[in-house]
């Protein structure tokens, strides 16, 4: 079951994704995708963080052979994505952002199904980012950002 929305997900976001441009998101860019989702529920903004963005690079280069999702169990908070086209960091925050209807904020818990990526930016101690994208052998490109401080921890409150 989990495969299947694991596949569905890869799916739609190749259906959605324009095919037409194939650069990269500024880090500002990134950042402001951030900040937008963080506004709304009232937690200050983020900043970009290049120490954190070299990891998350160096952990994307290392995917590159198989791009497969694994989380680098380093010592930030994370999110990864994978898919085709035009994947690339704005790419990947609005679709961990799909998950905002998952987080029952009076519960503090998810919903039905996921909502981590989501906490994870809205996260208001975790107050830089840094992101990471490279194109893998089998042409799929893997995107991912990094958290600090970490965020997702157990009993606490994103916001």
């Amino acid at each position: 079951m989990l495969l299947n929305k694991f596949i569905l997900a890869i799916f739609f976001i190749s259906l959605t994704l324009p095919h037409i441009i194939h650069a990269q998101s500024s880090h500002q860019d990134i950042v402001n995708a951030h900040n937008a989702a963080r506004a709304e529920v009232g937690v200050d903004p983020m900043t970009w963080n290049d120490t954190v963005a070299a990891y998350a690079q160096d952990y994307a280069n290392q995917r590159m052979g198989d791009c497969n999702m694994e989380h680098s169990m380093g010592p930030y908070g994370e999110n990864l994505a994978e898919g085709y086209g035009k994947l690339d960091g704005v790419d990947a925050v609005k679709f961990w952002l799909t998950e905002k209807p998952n987080y029952d904020h009076a519960s503090n818990s998810c919903v039905g199904d996921e909502c981590l990526h989501y906490t994870q930016i809205v996260w208001r101690k975790s107050v830089s980012v840094g992101c990471g994208r490279v194109k893998c052998k089998n042409d799929w490109w893997f995107v991912i950002c990094n958290y600090y401080p970490p965020g997702n921890i157990e009993g606490e409150r994103p916001y």
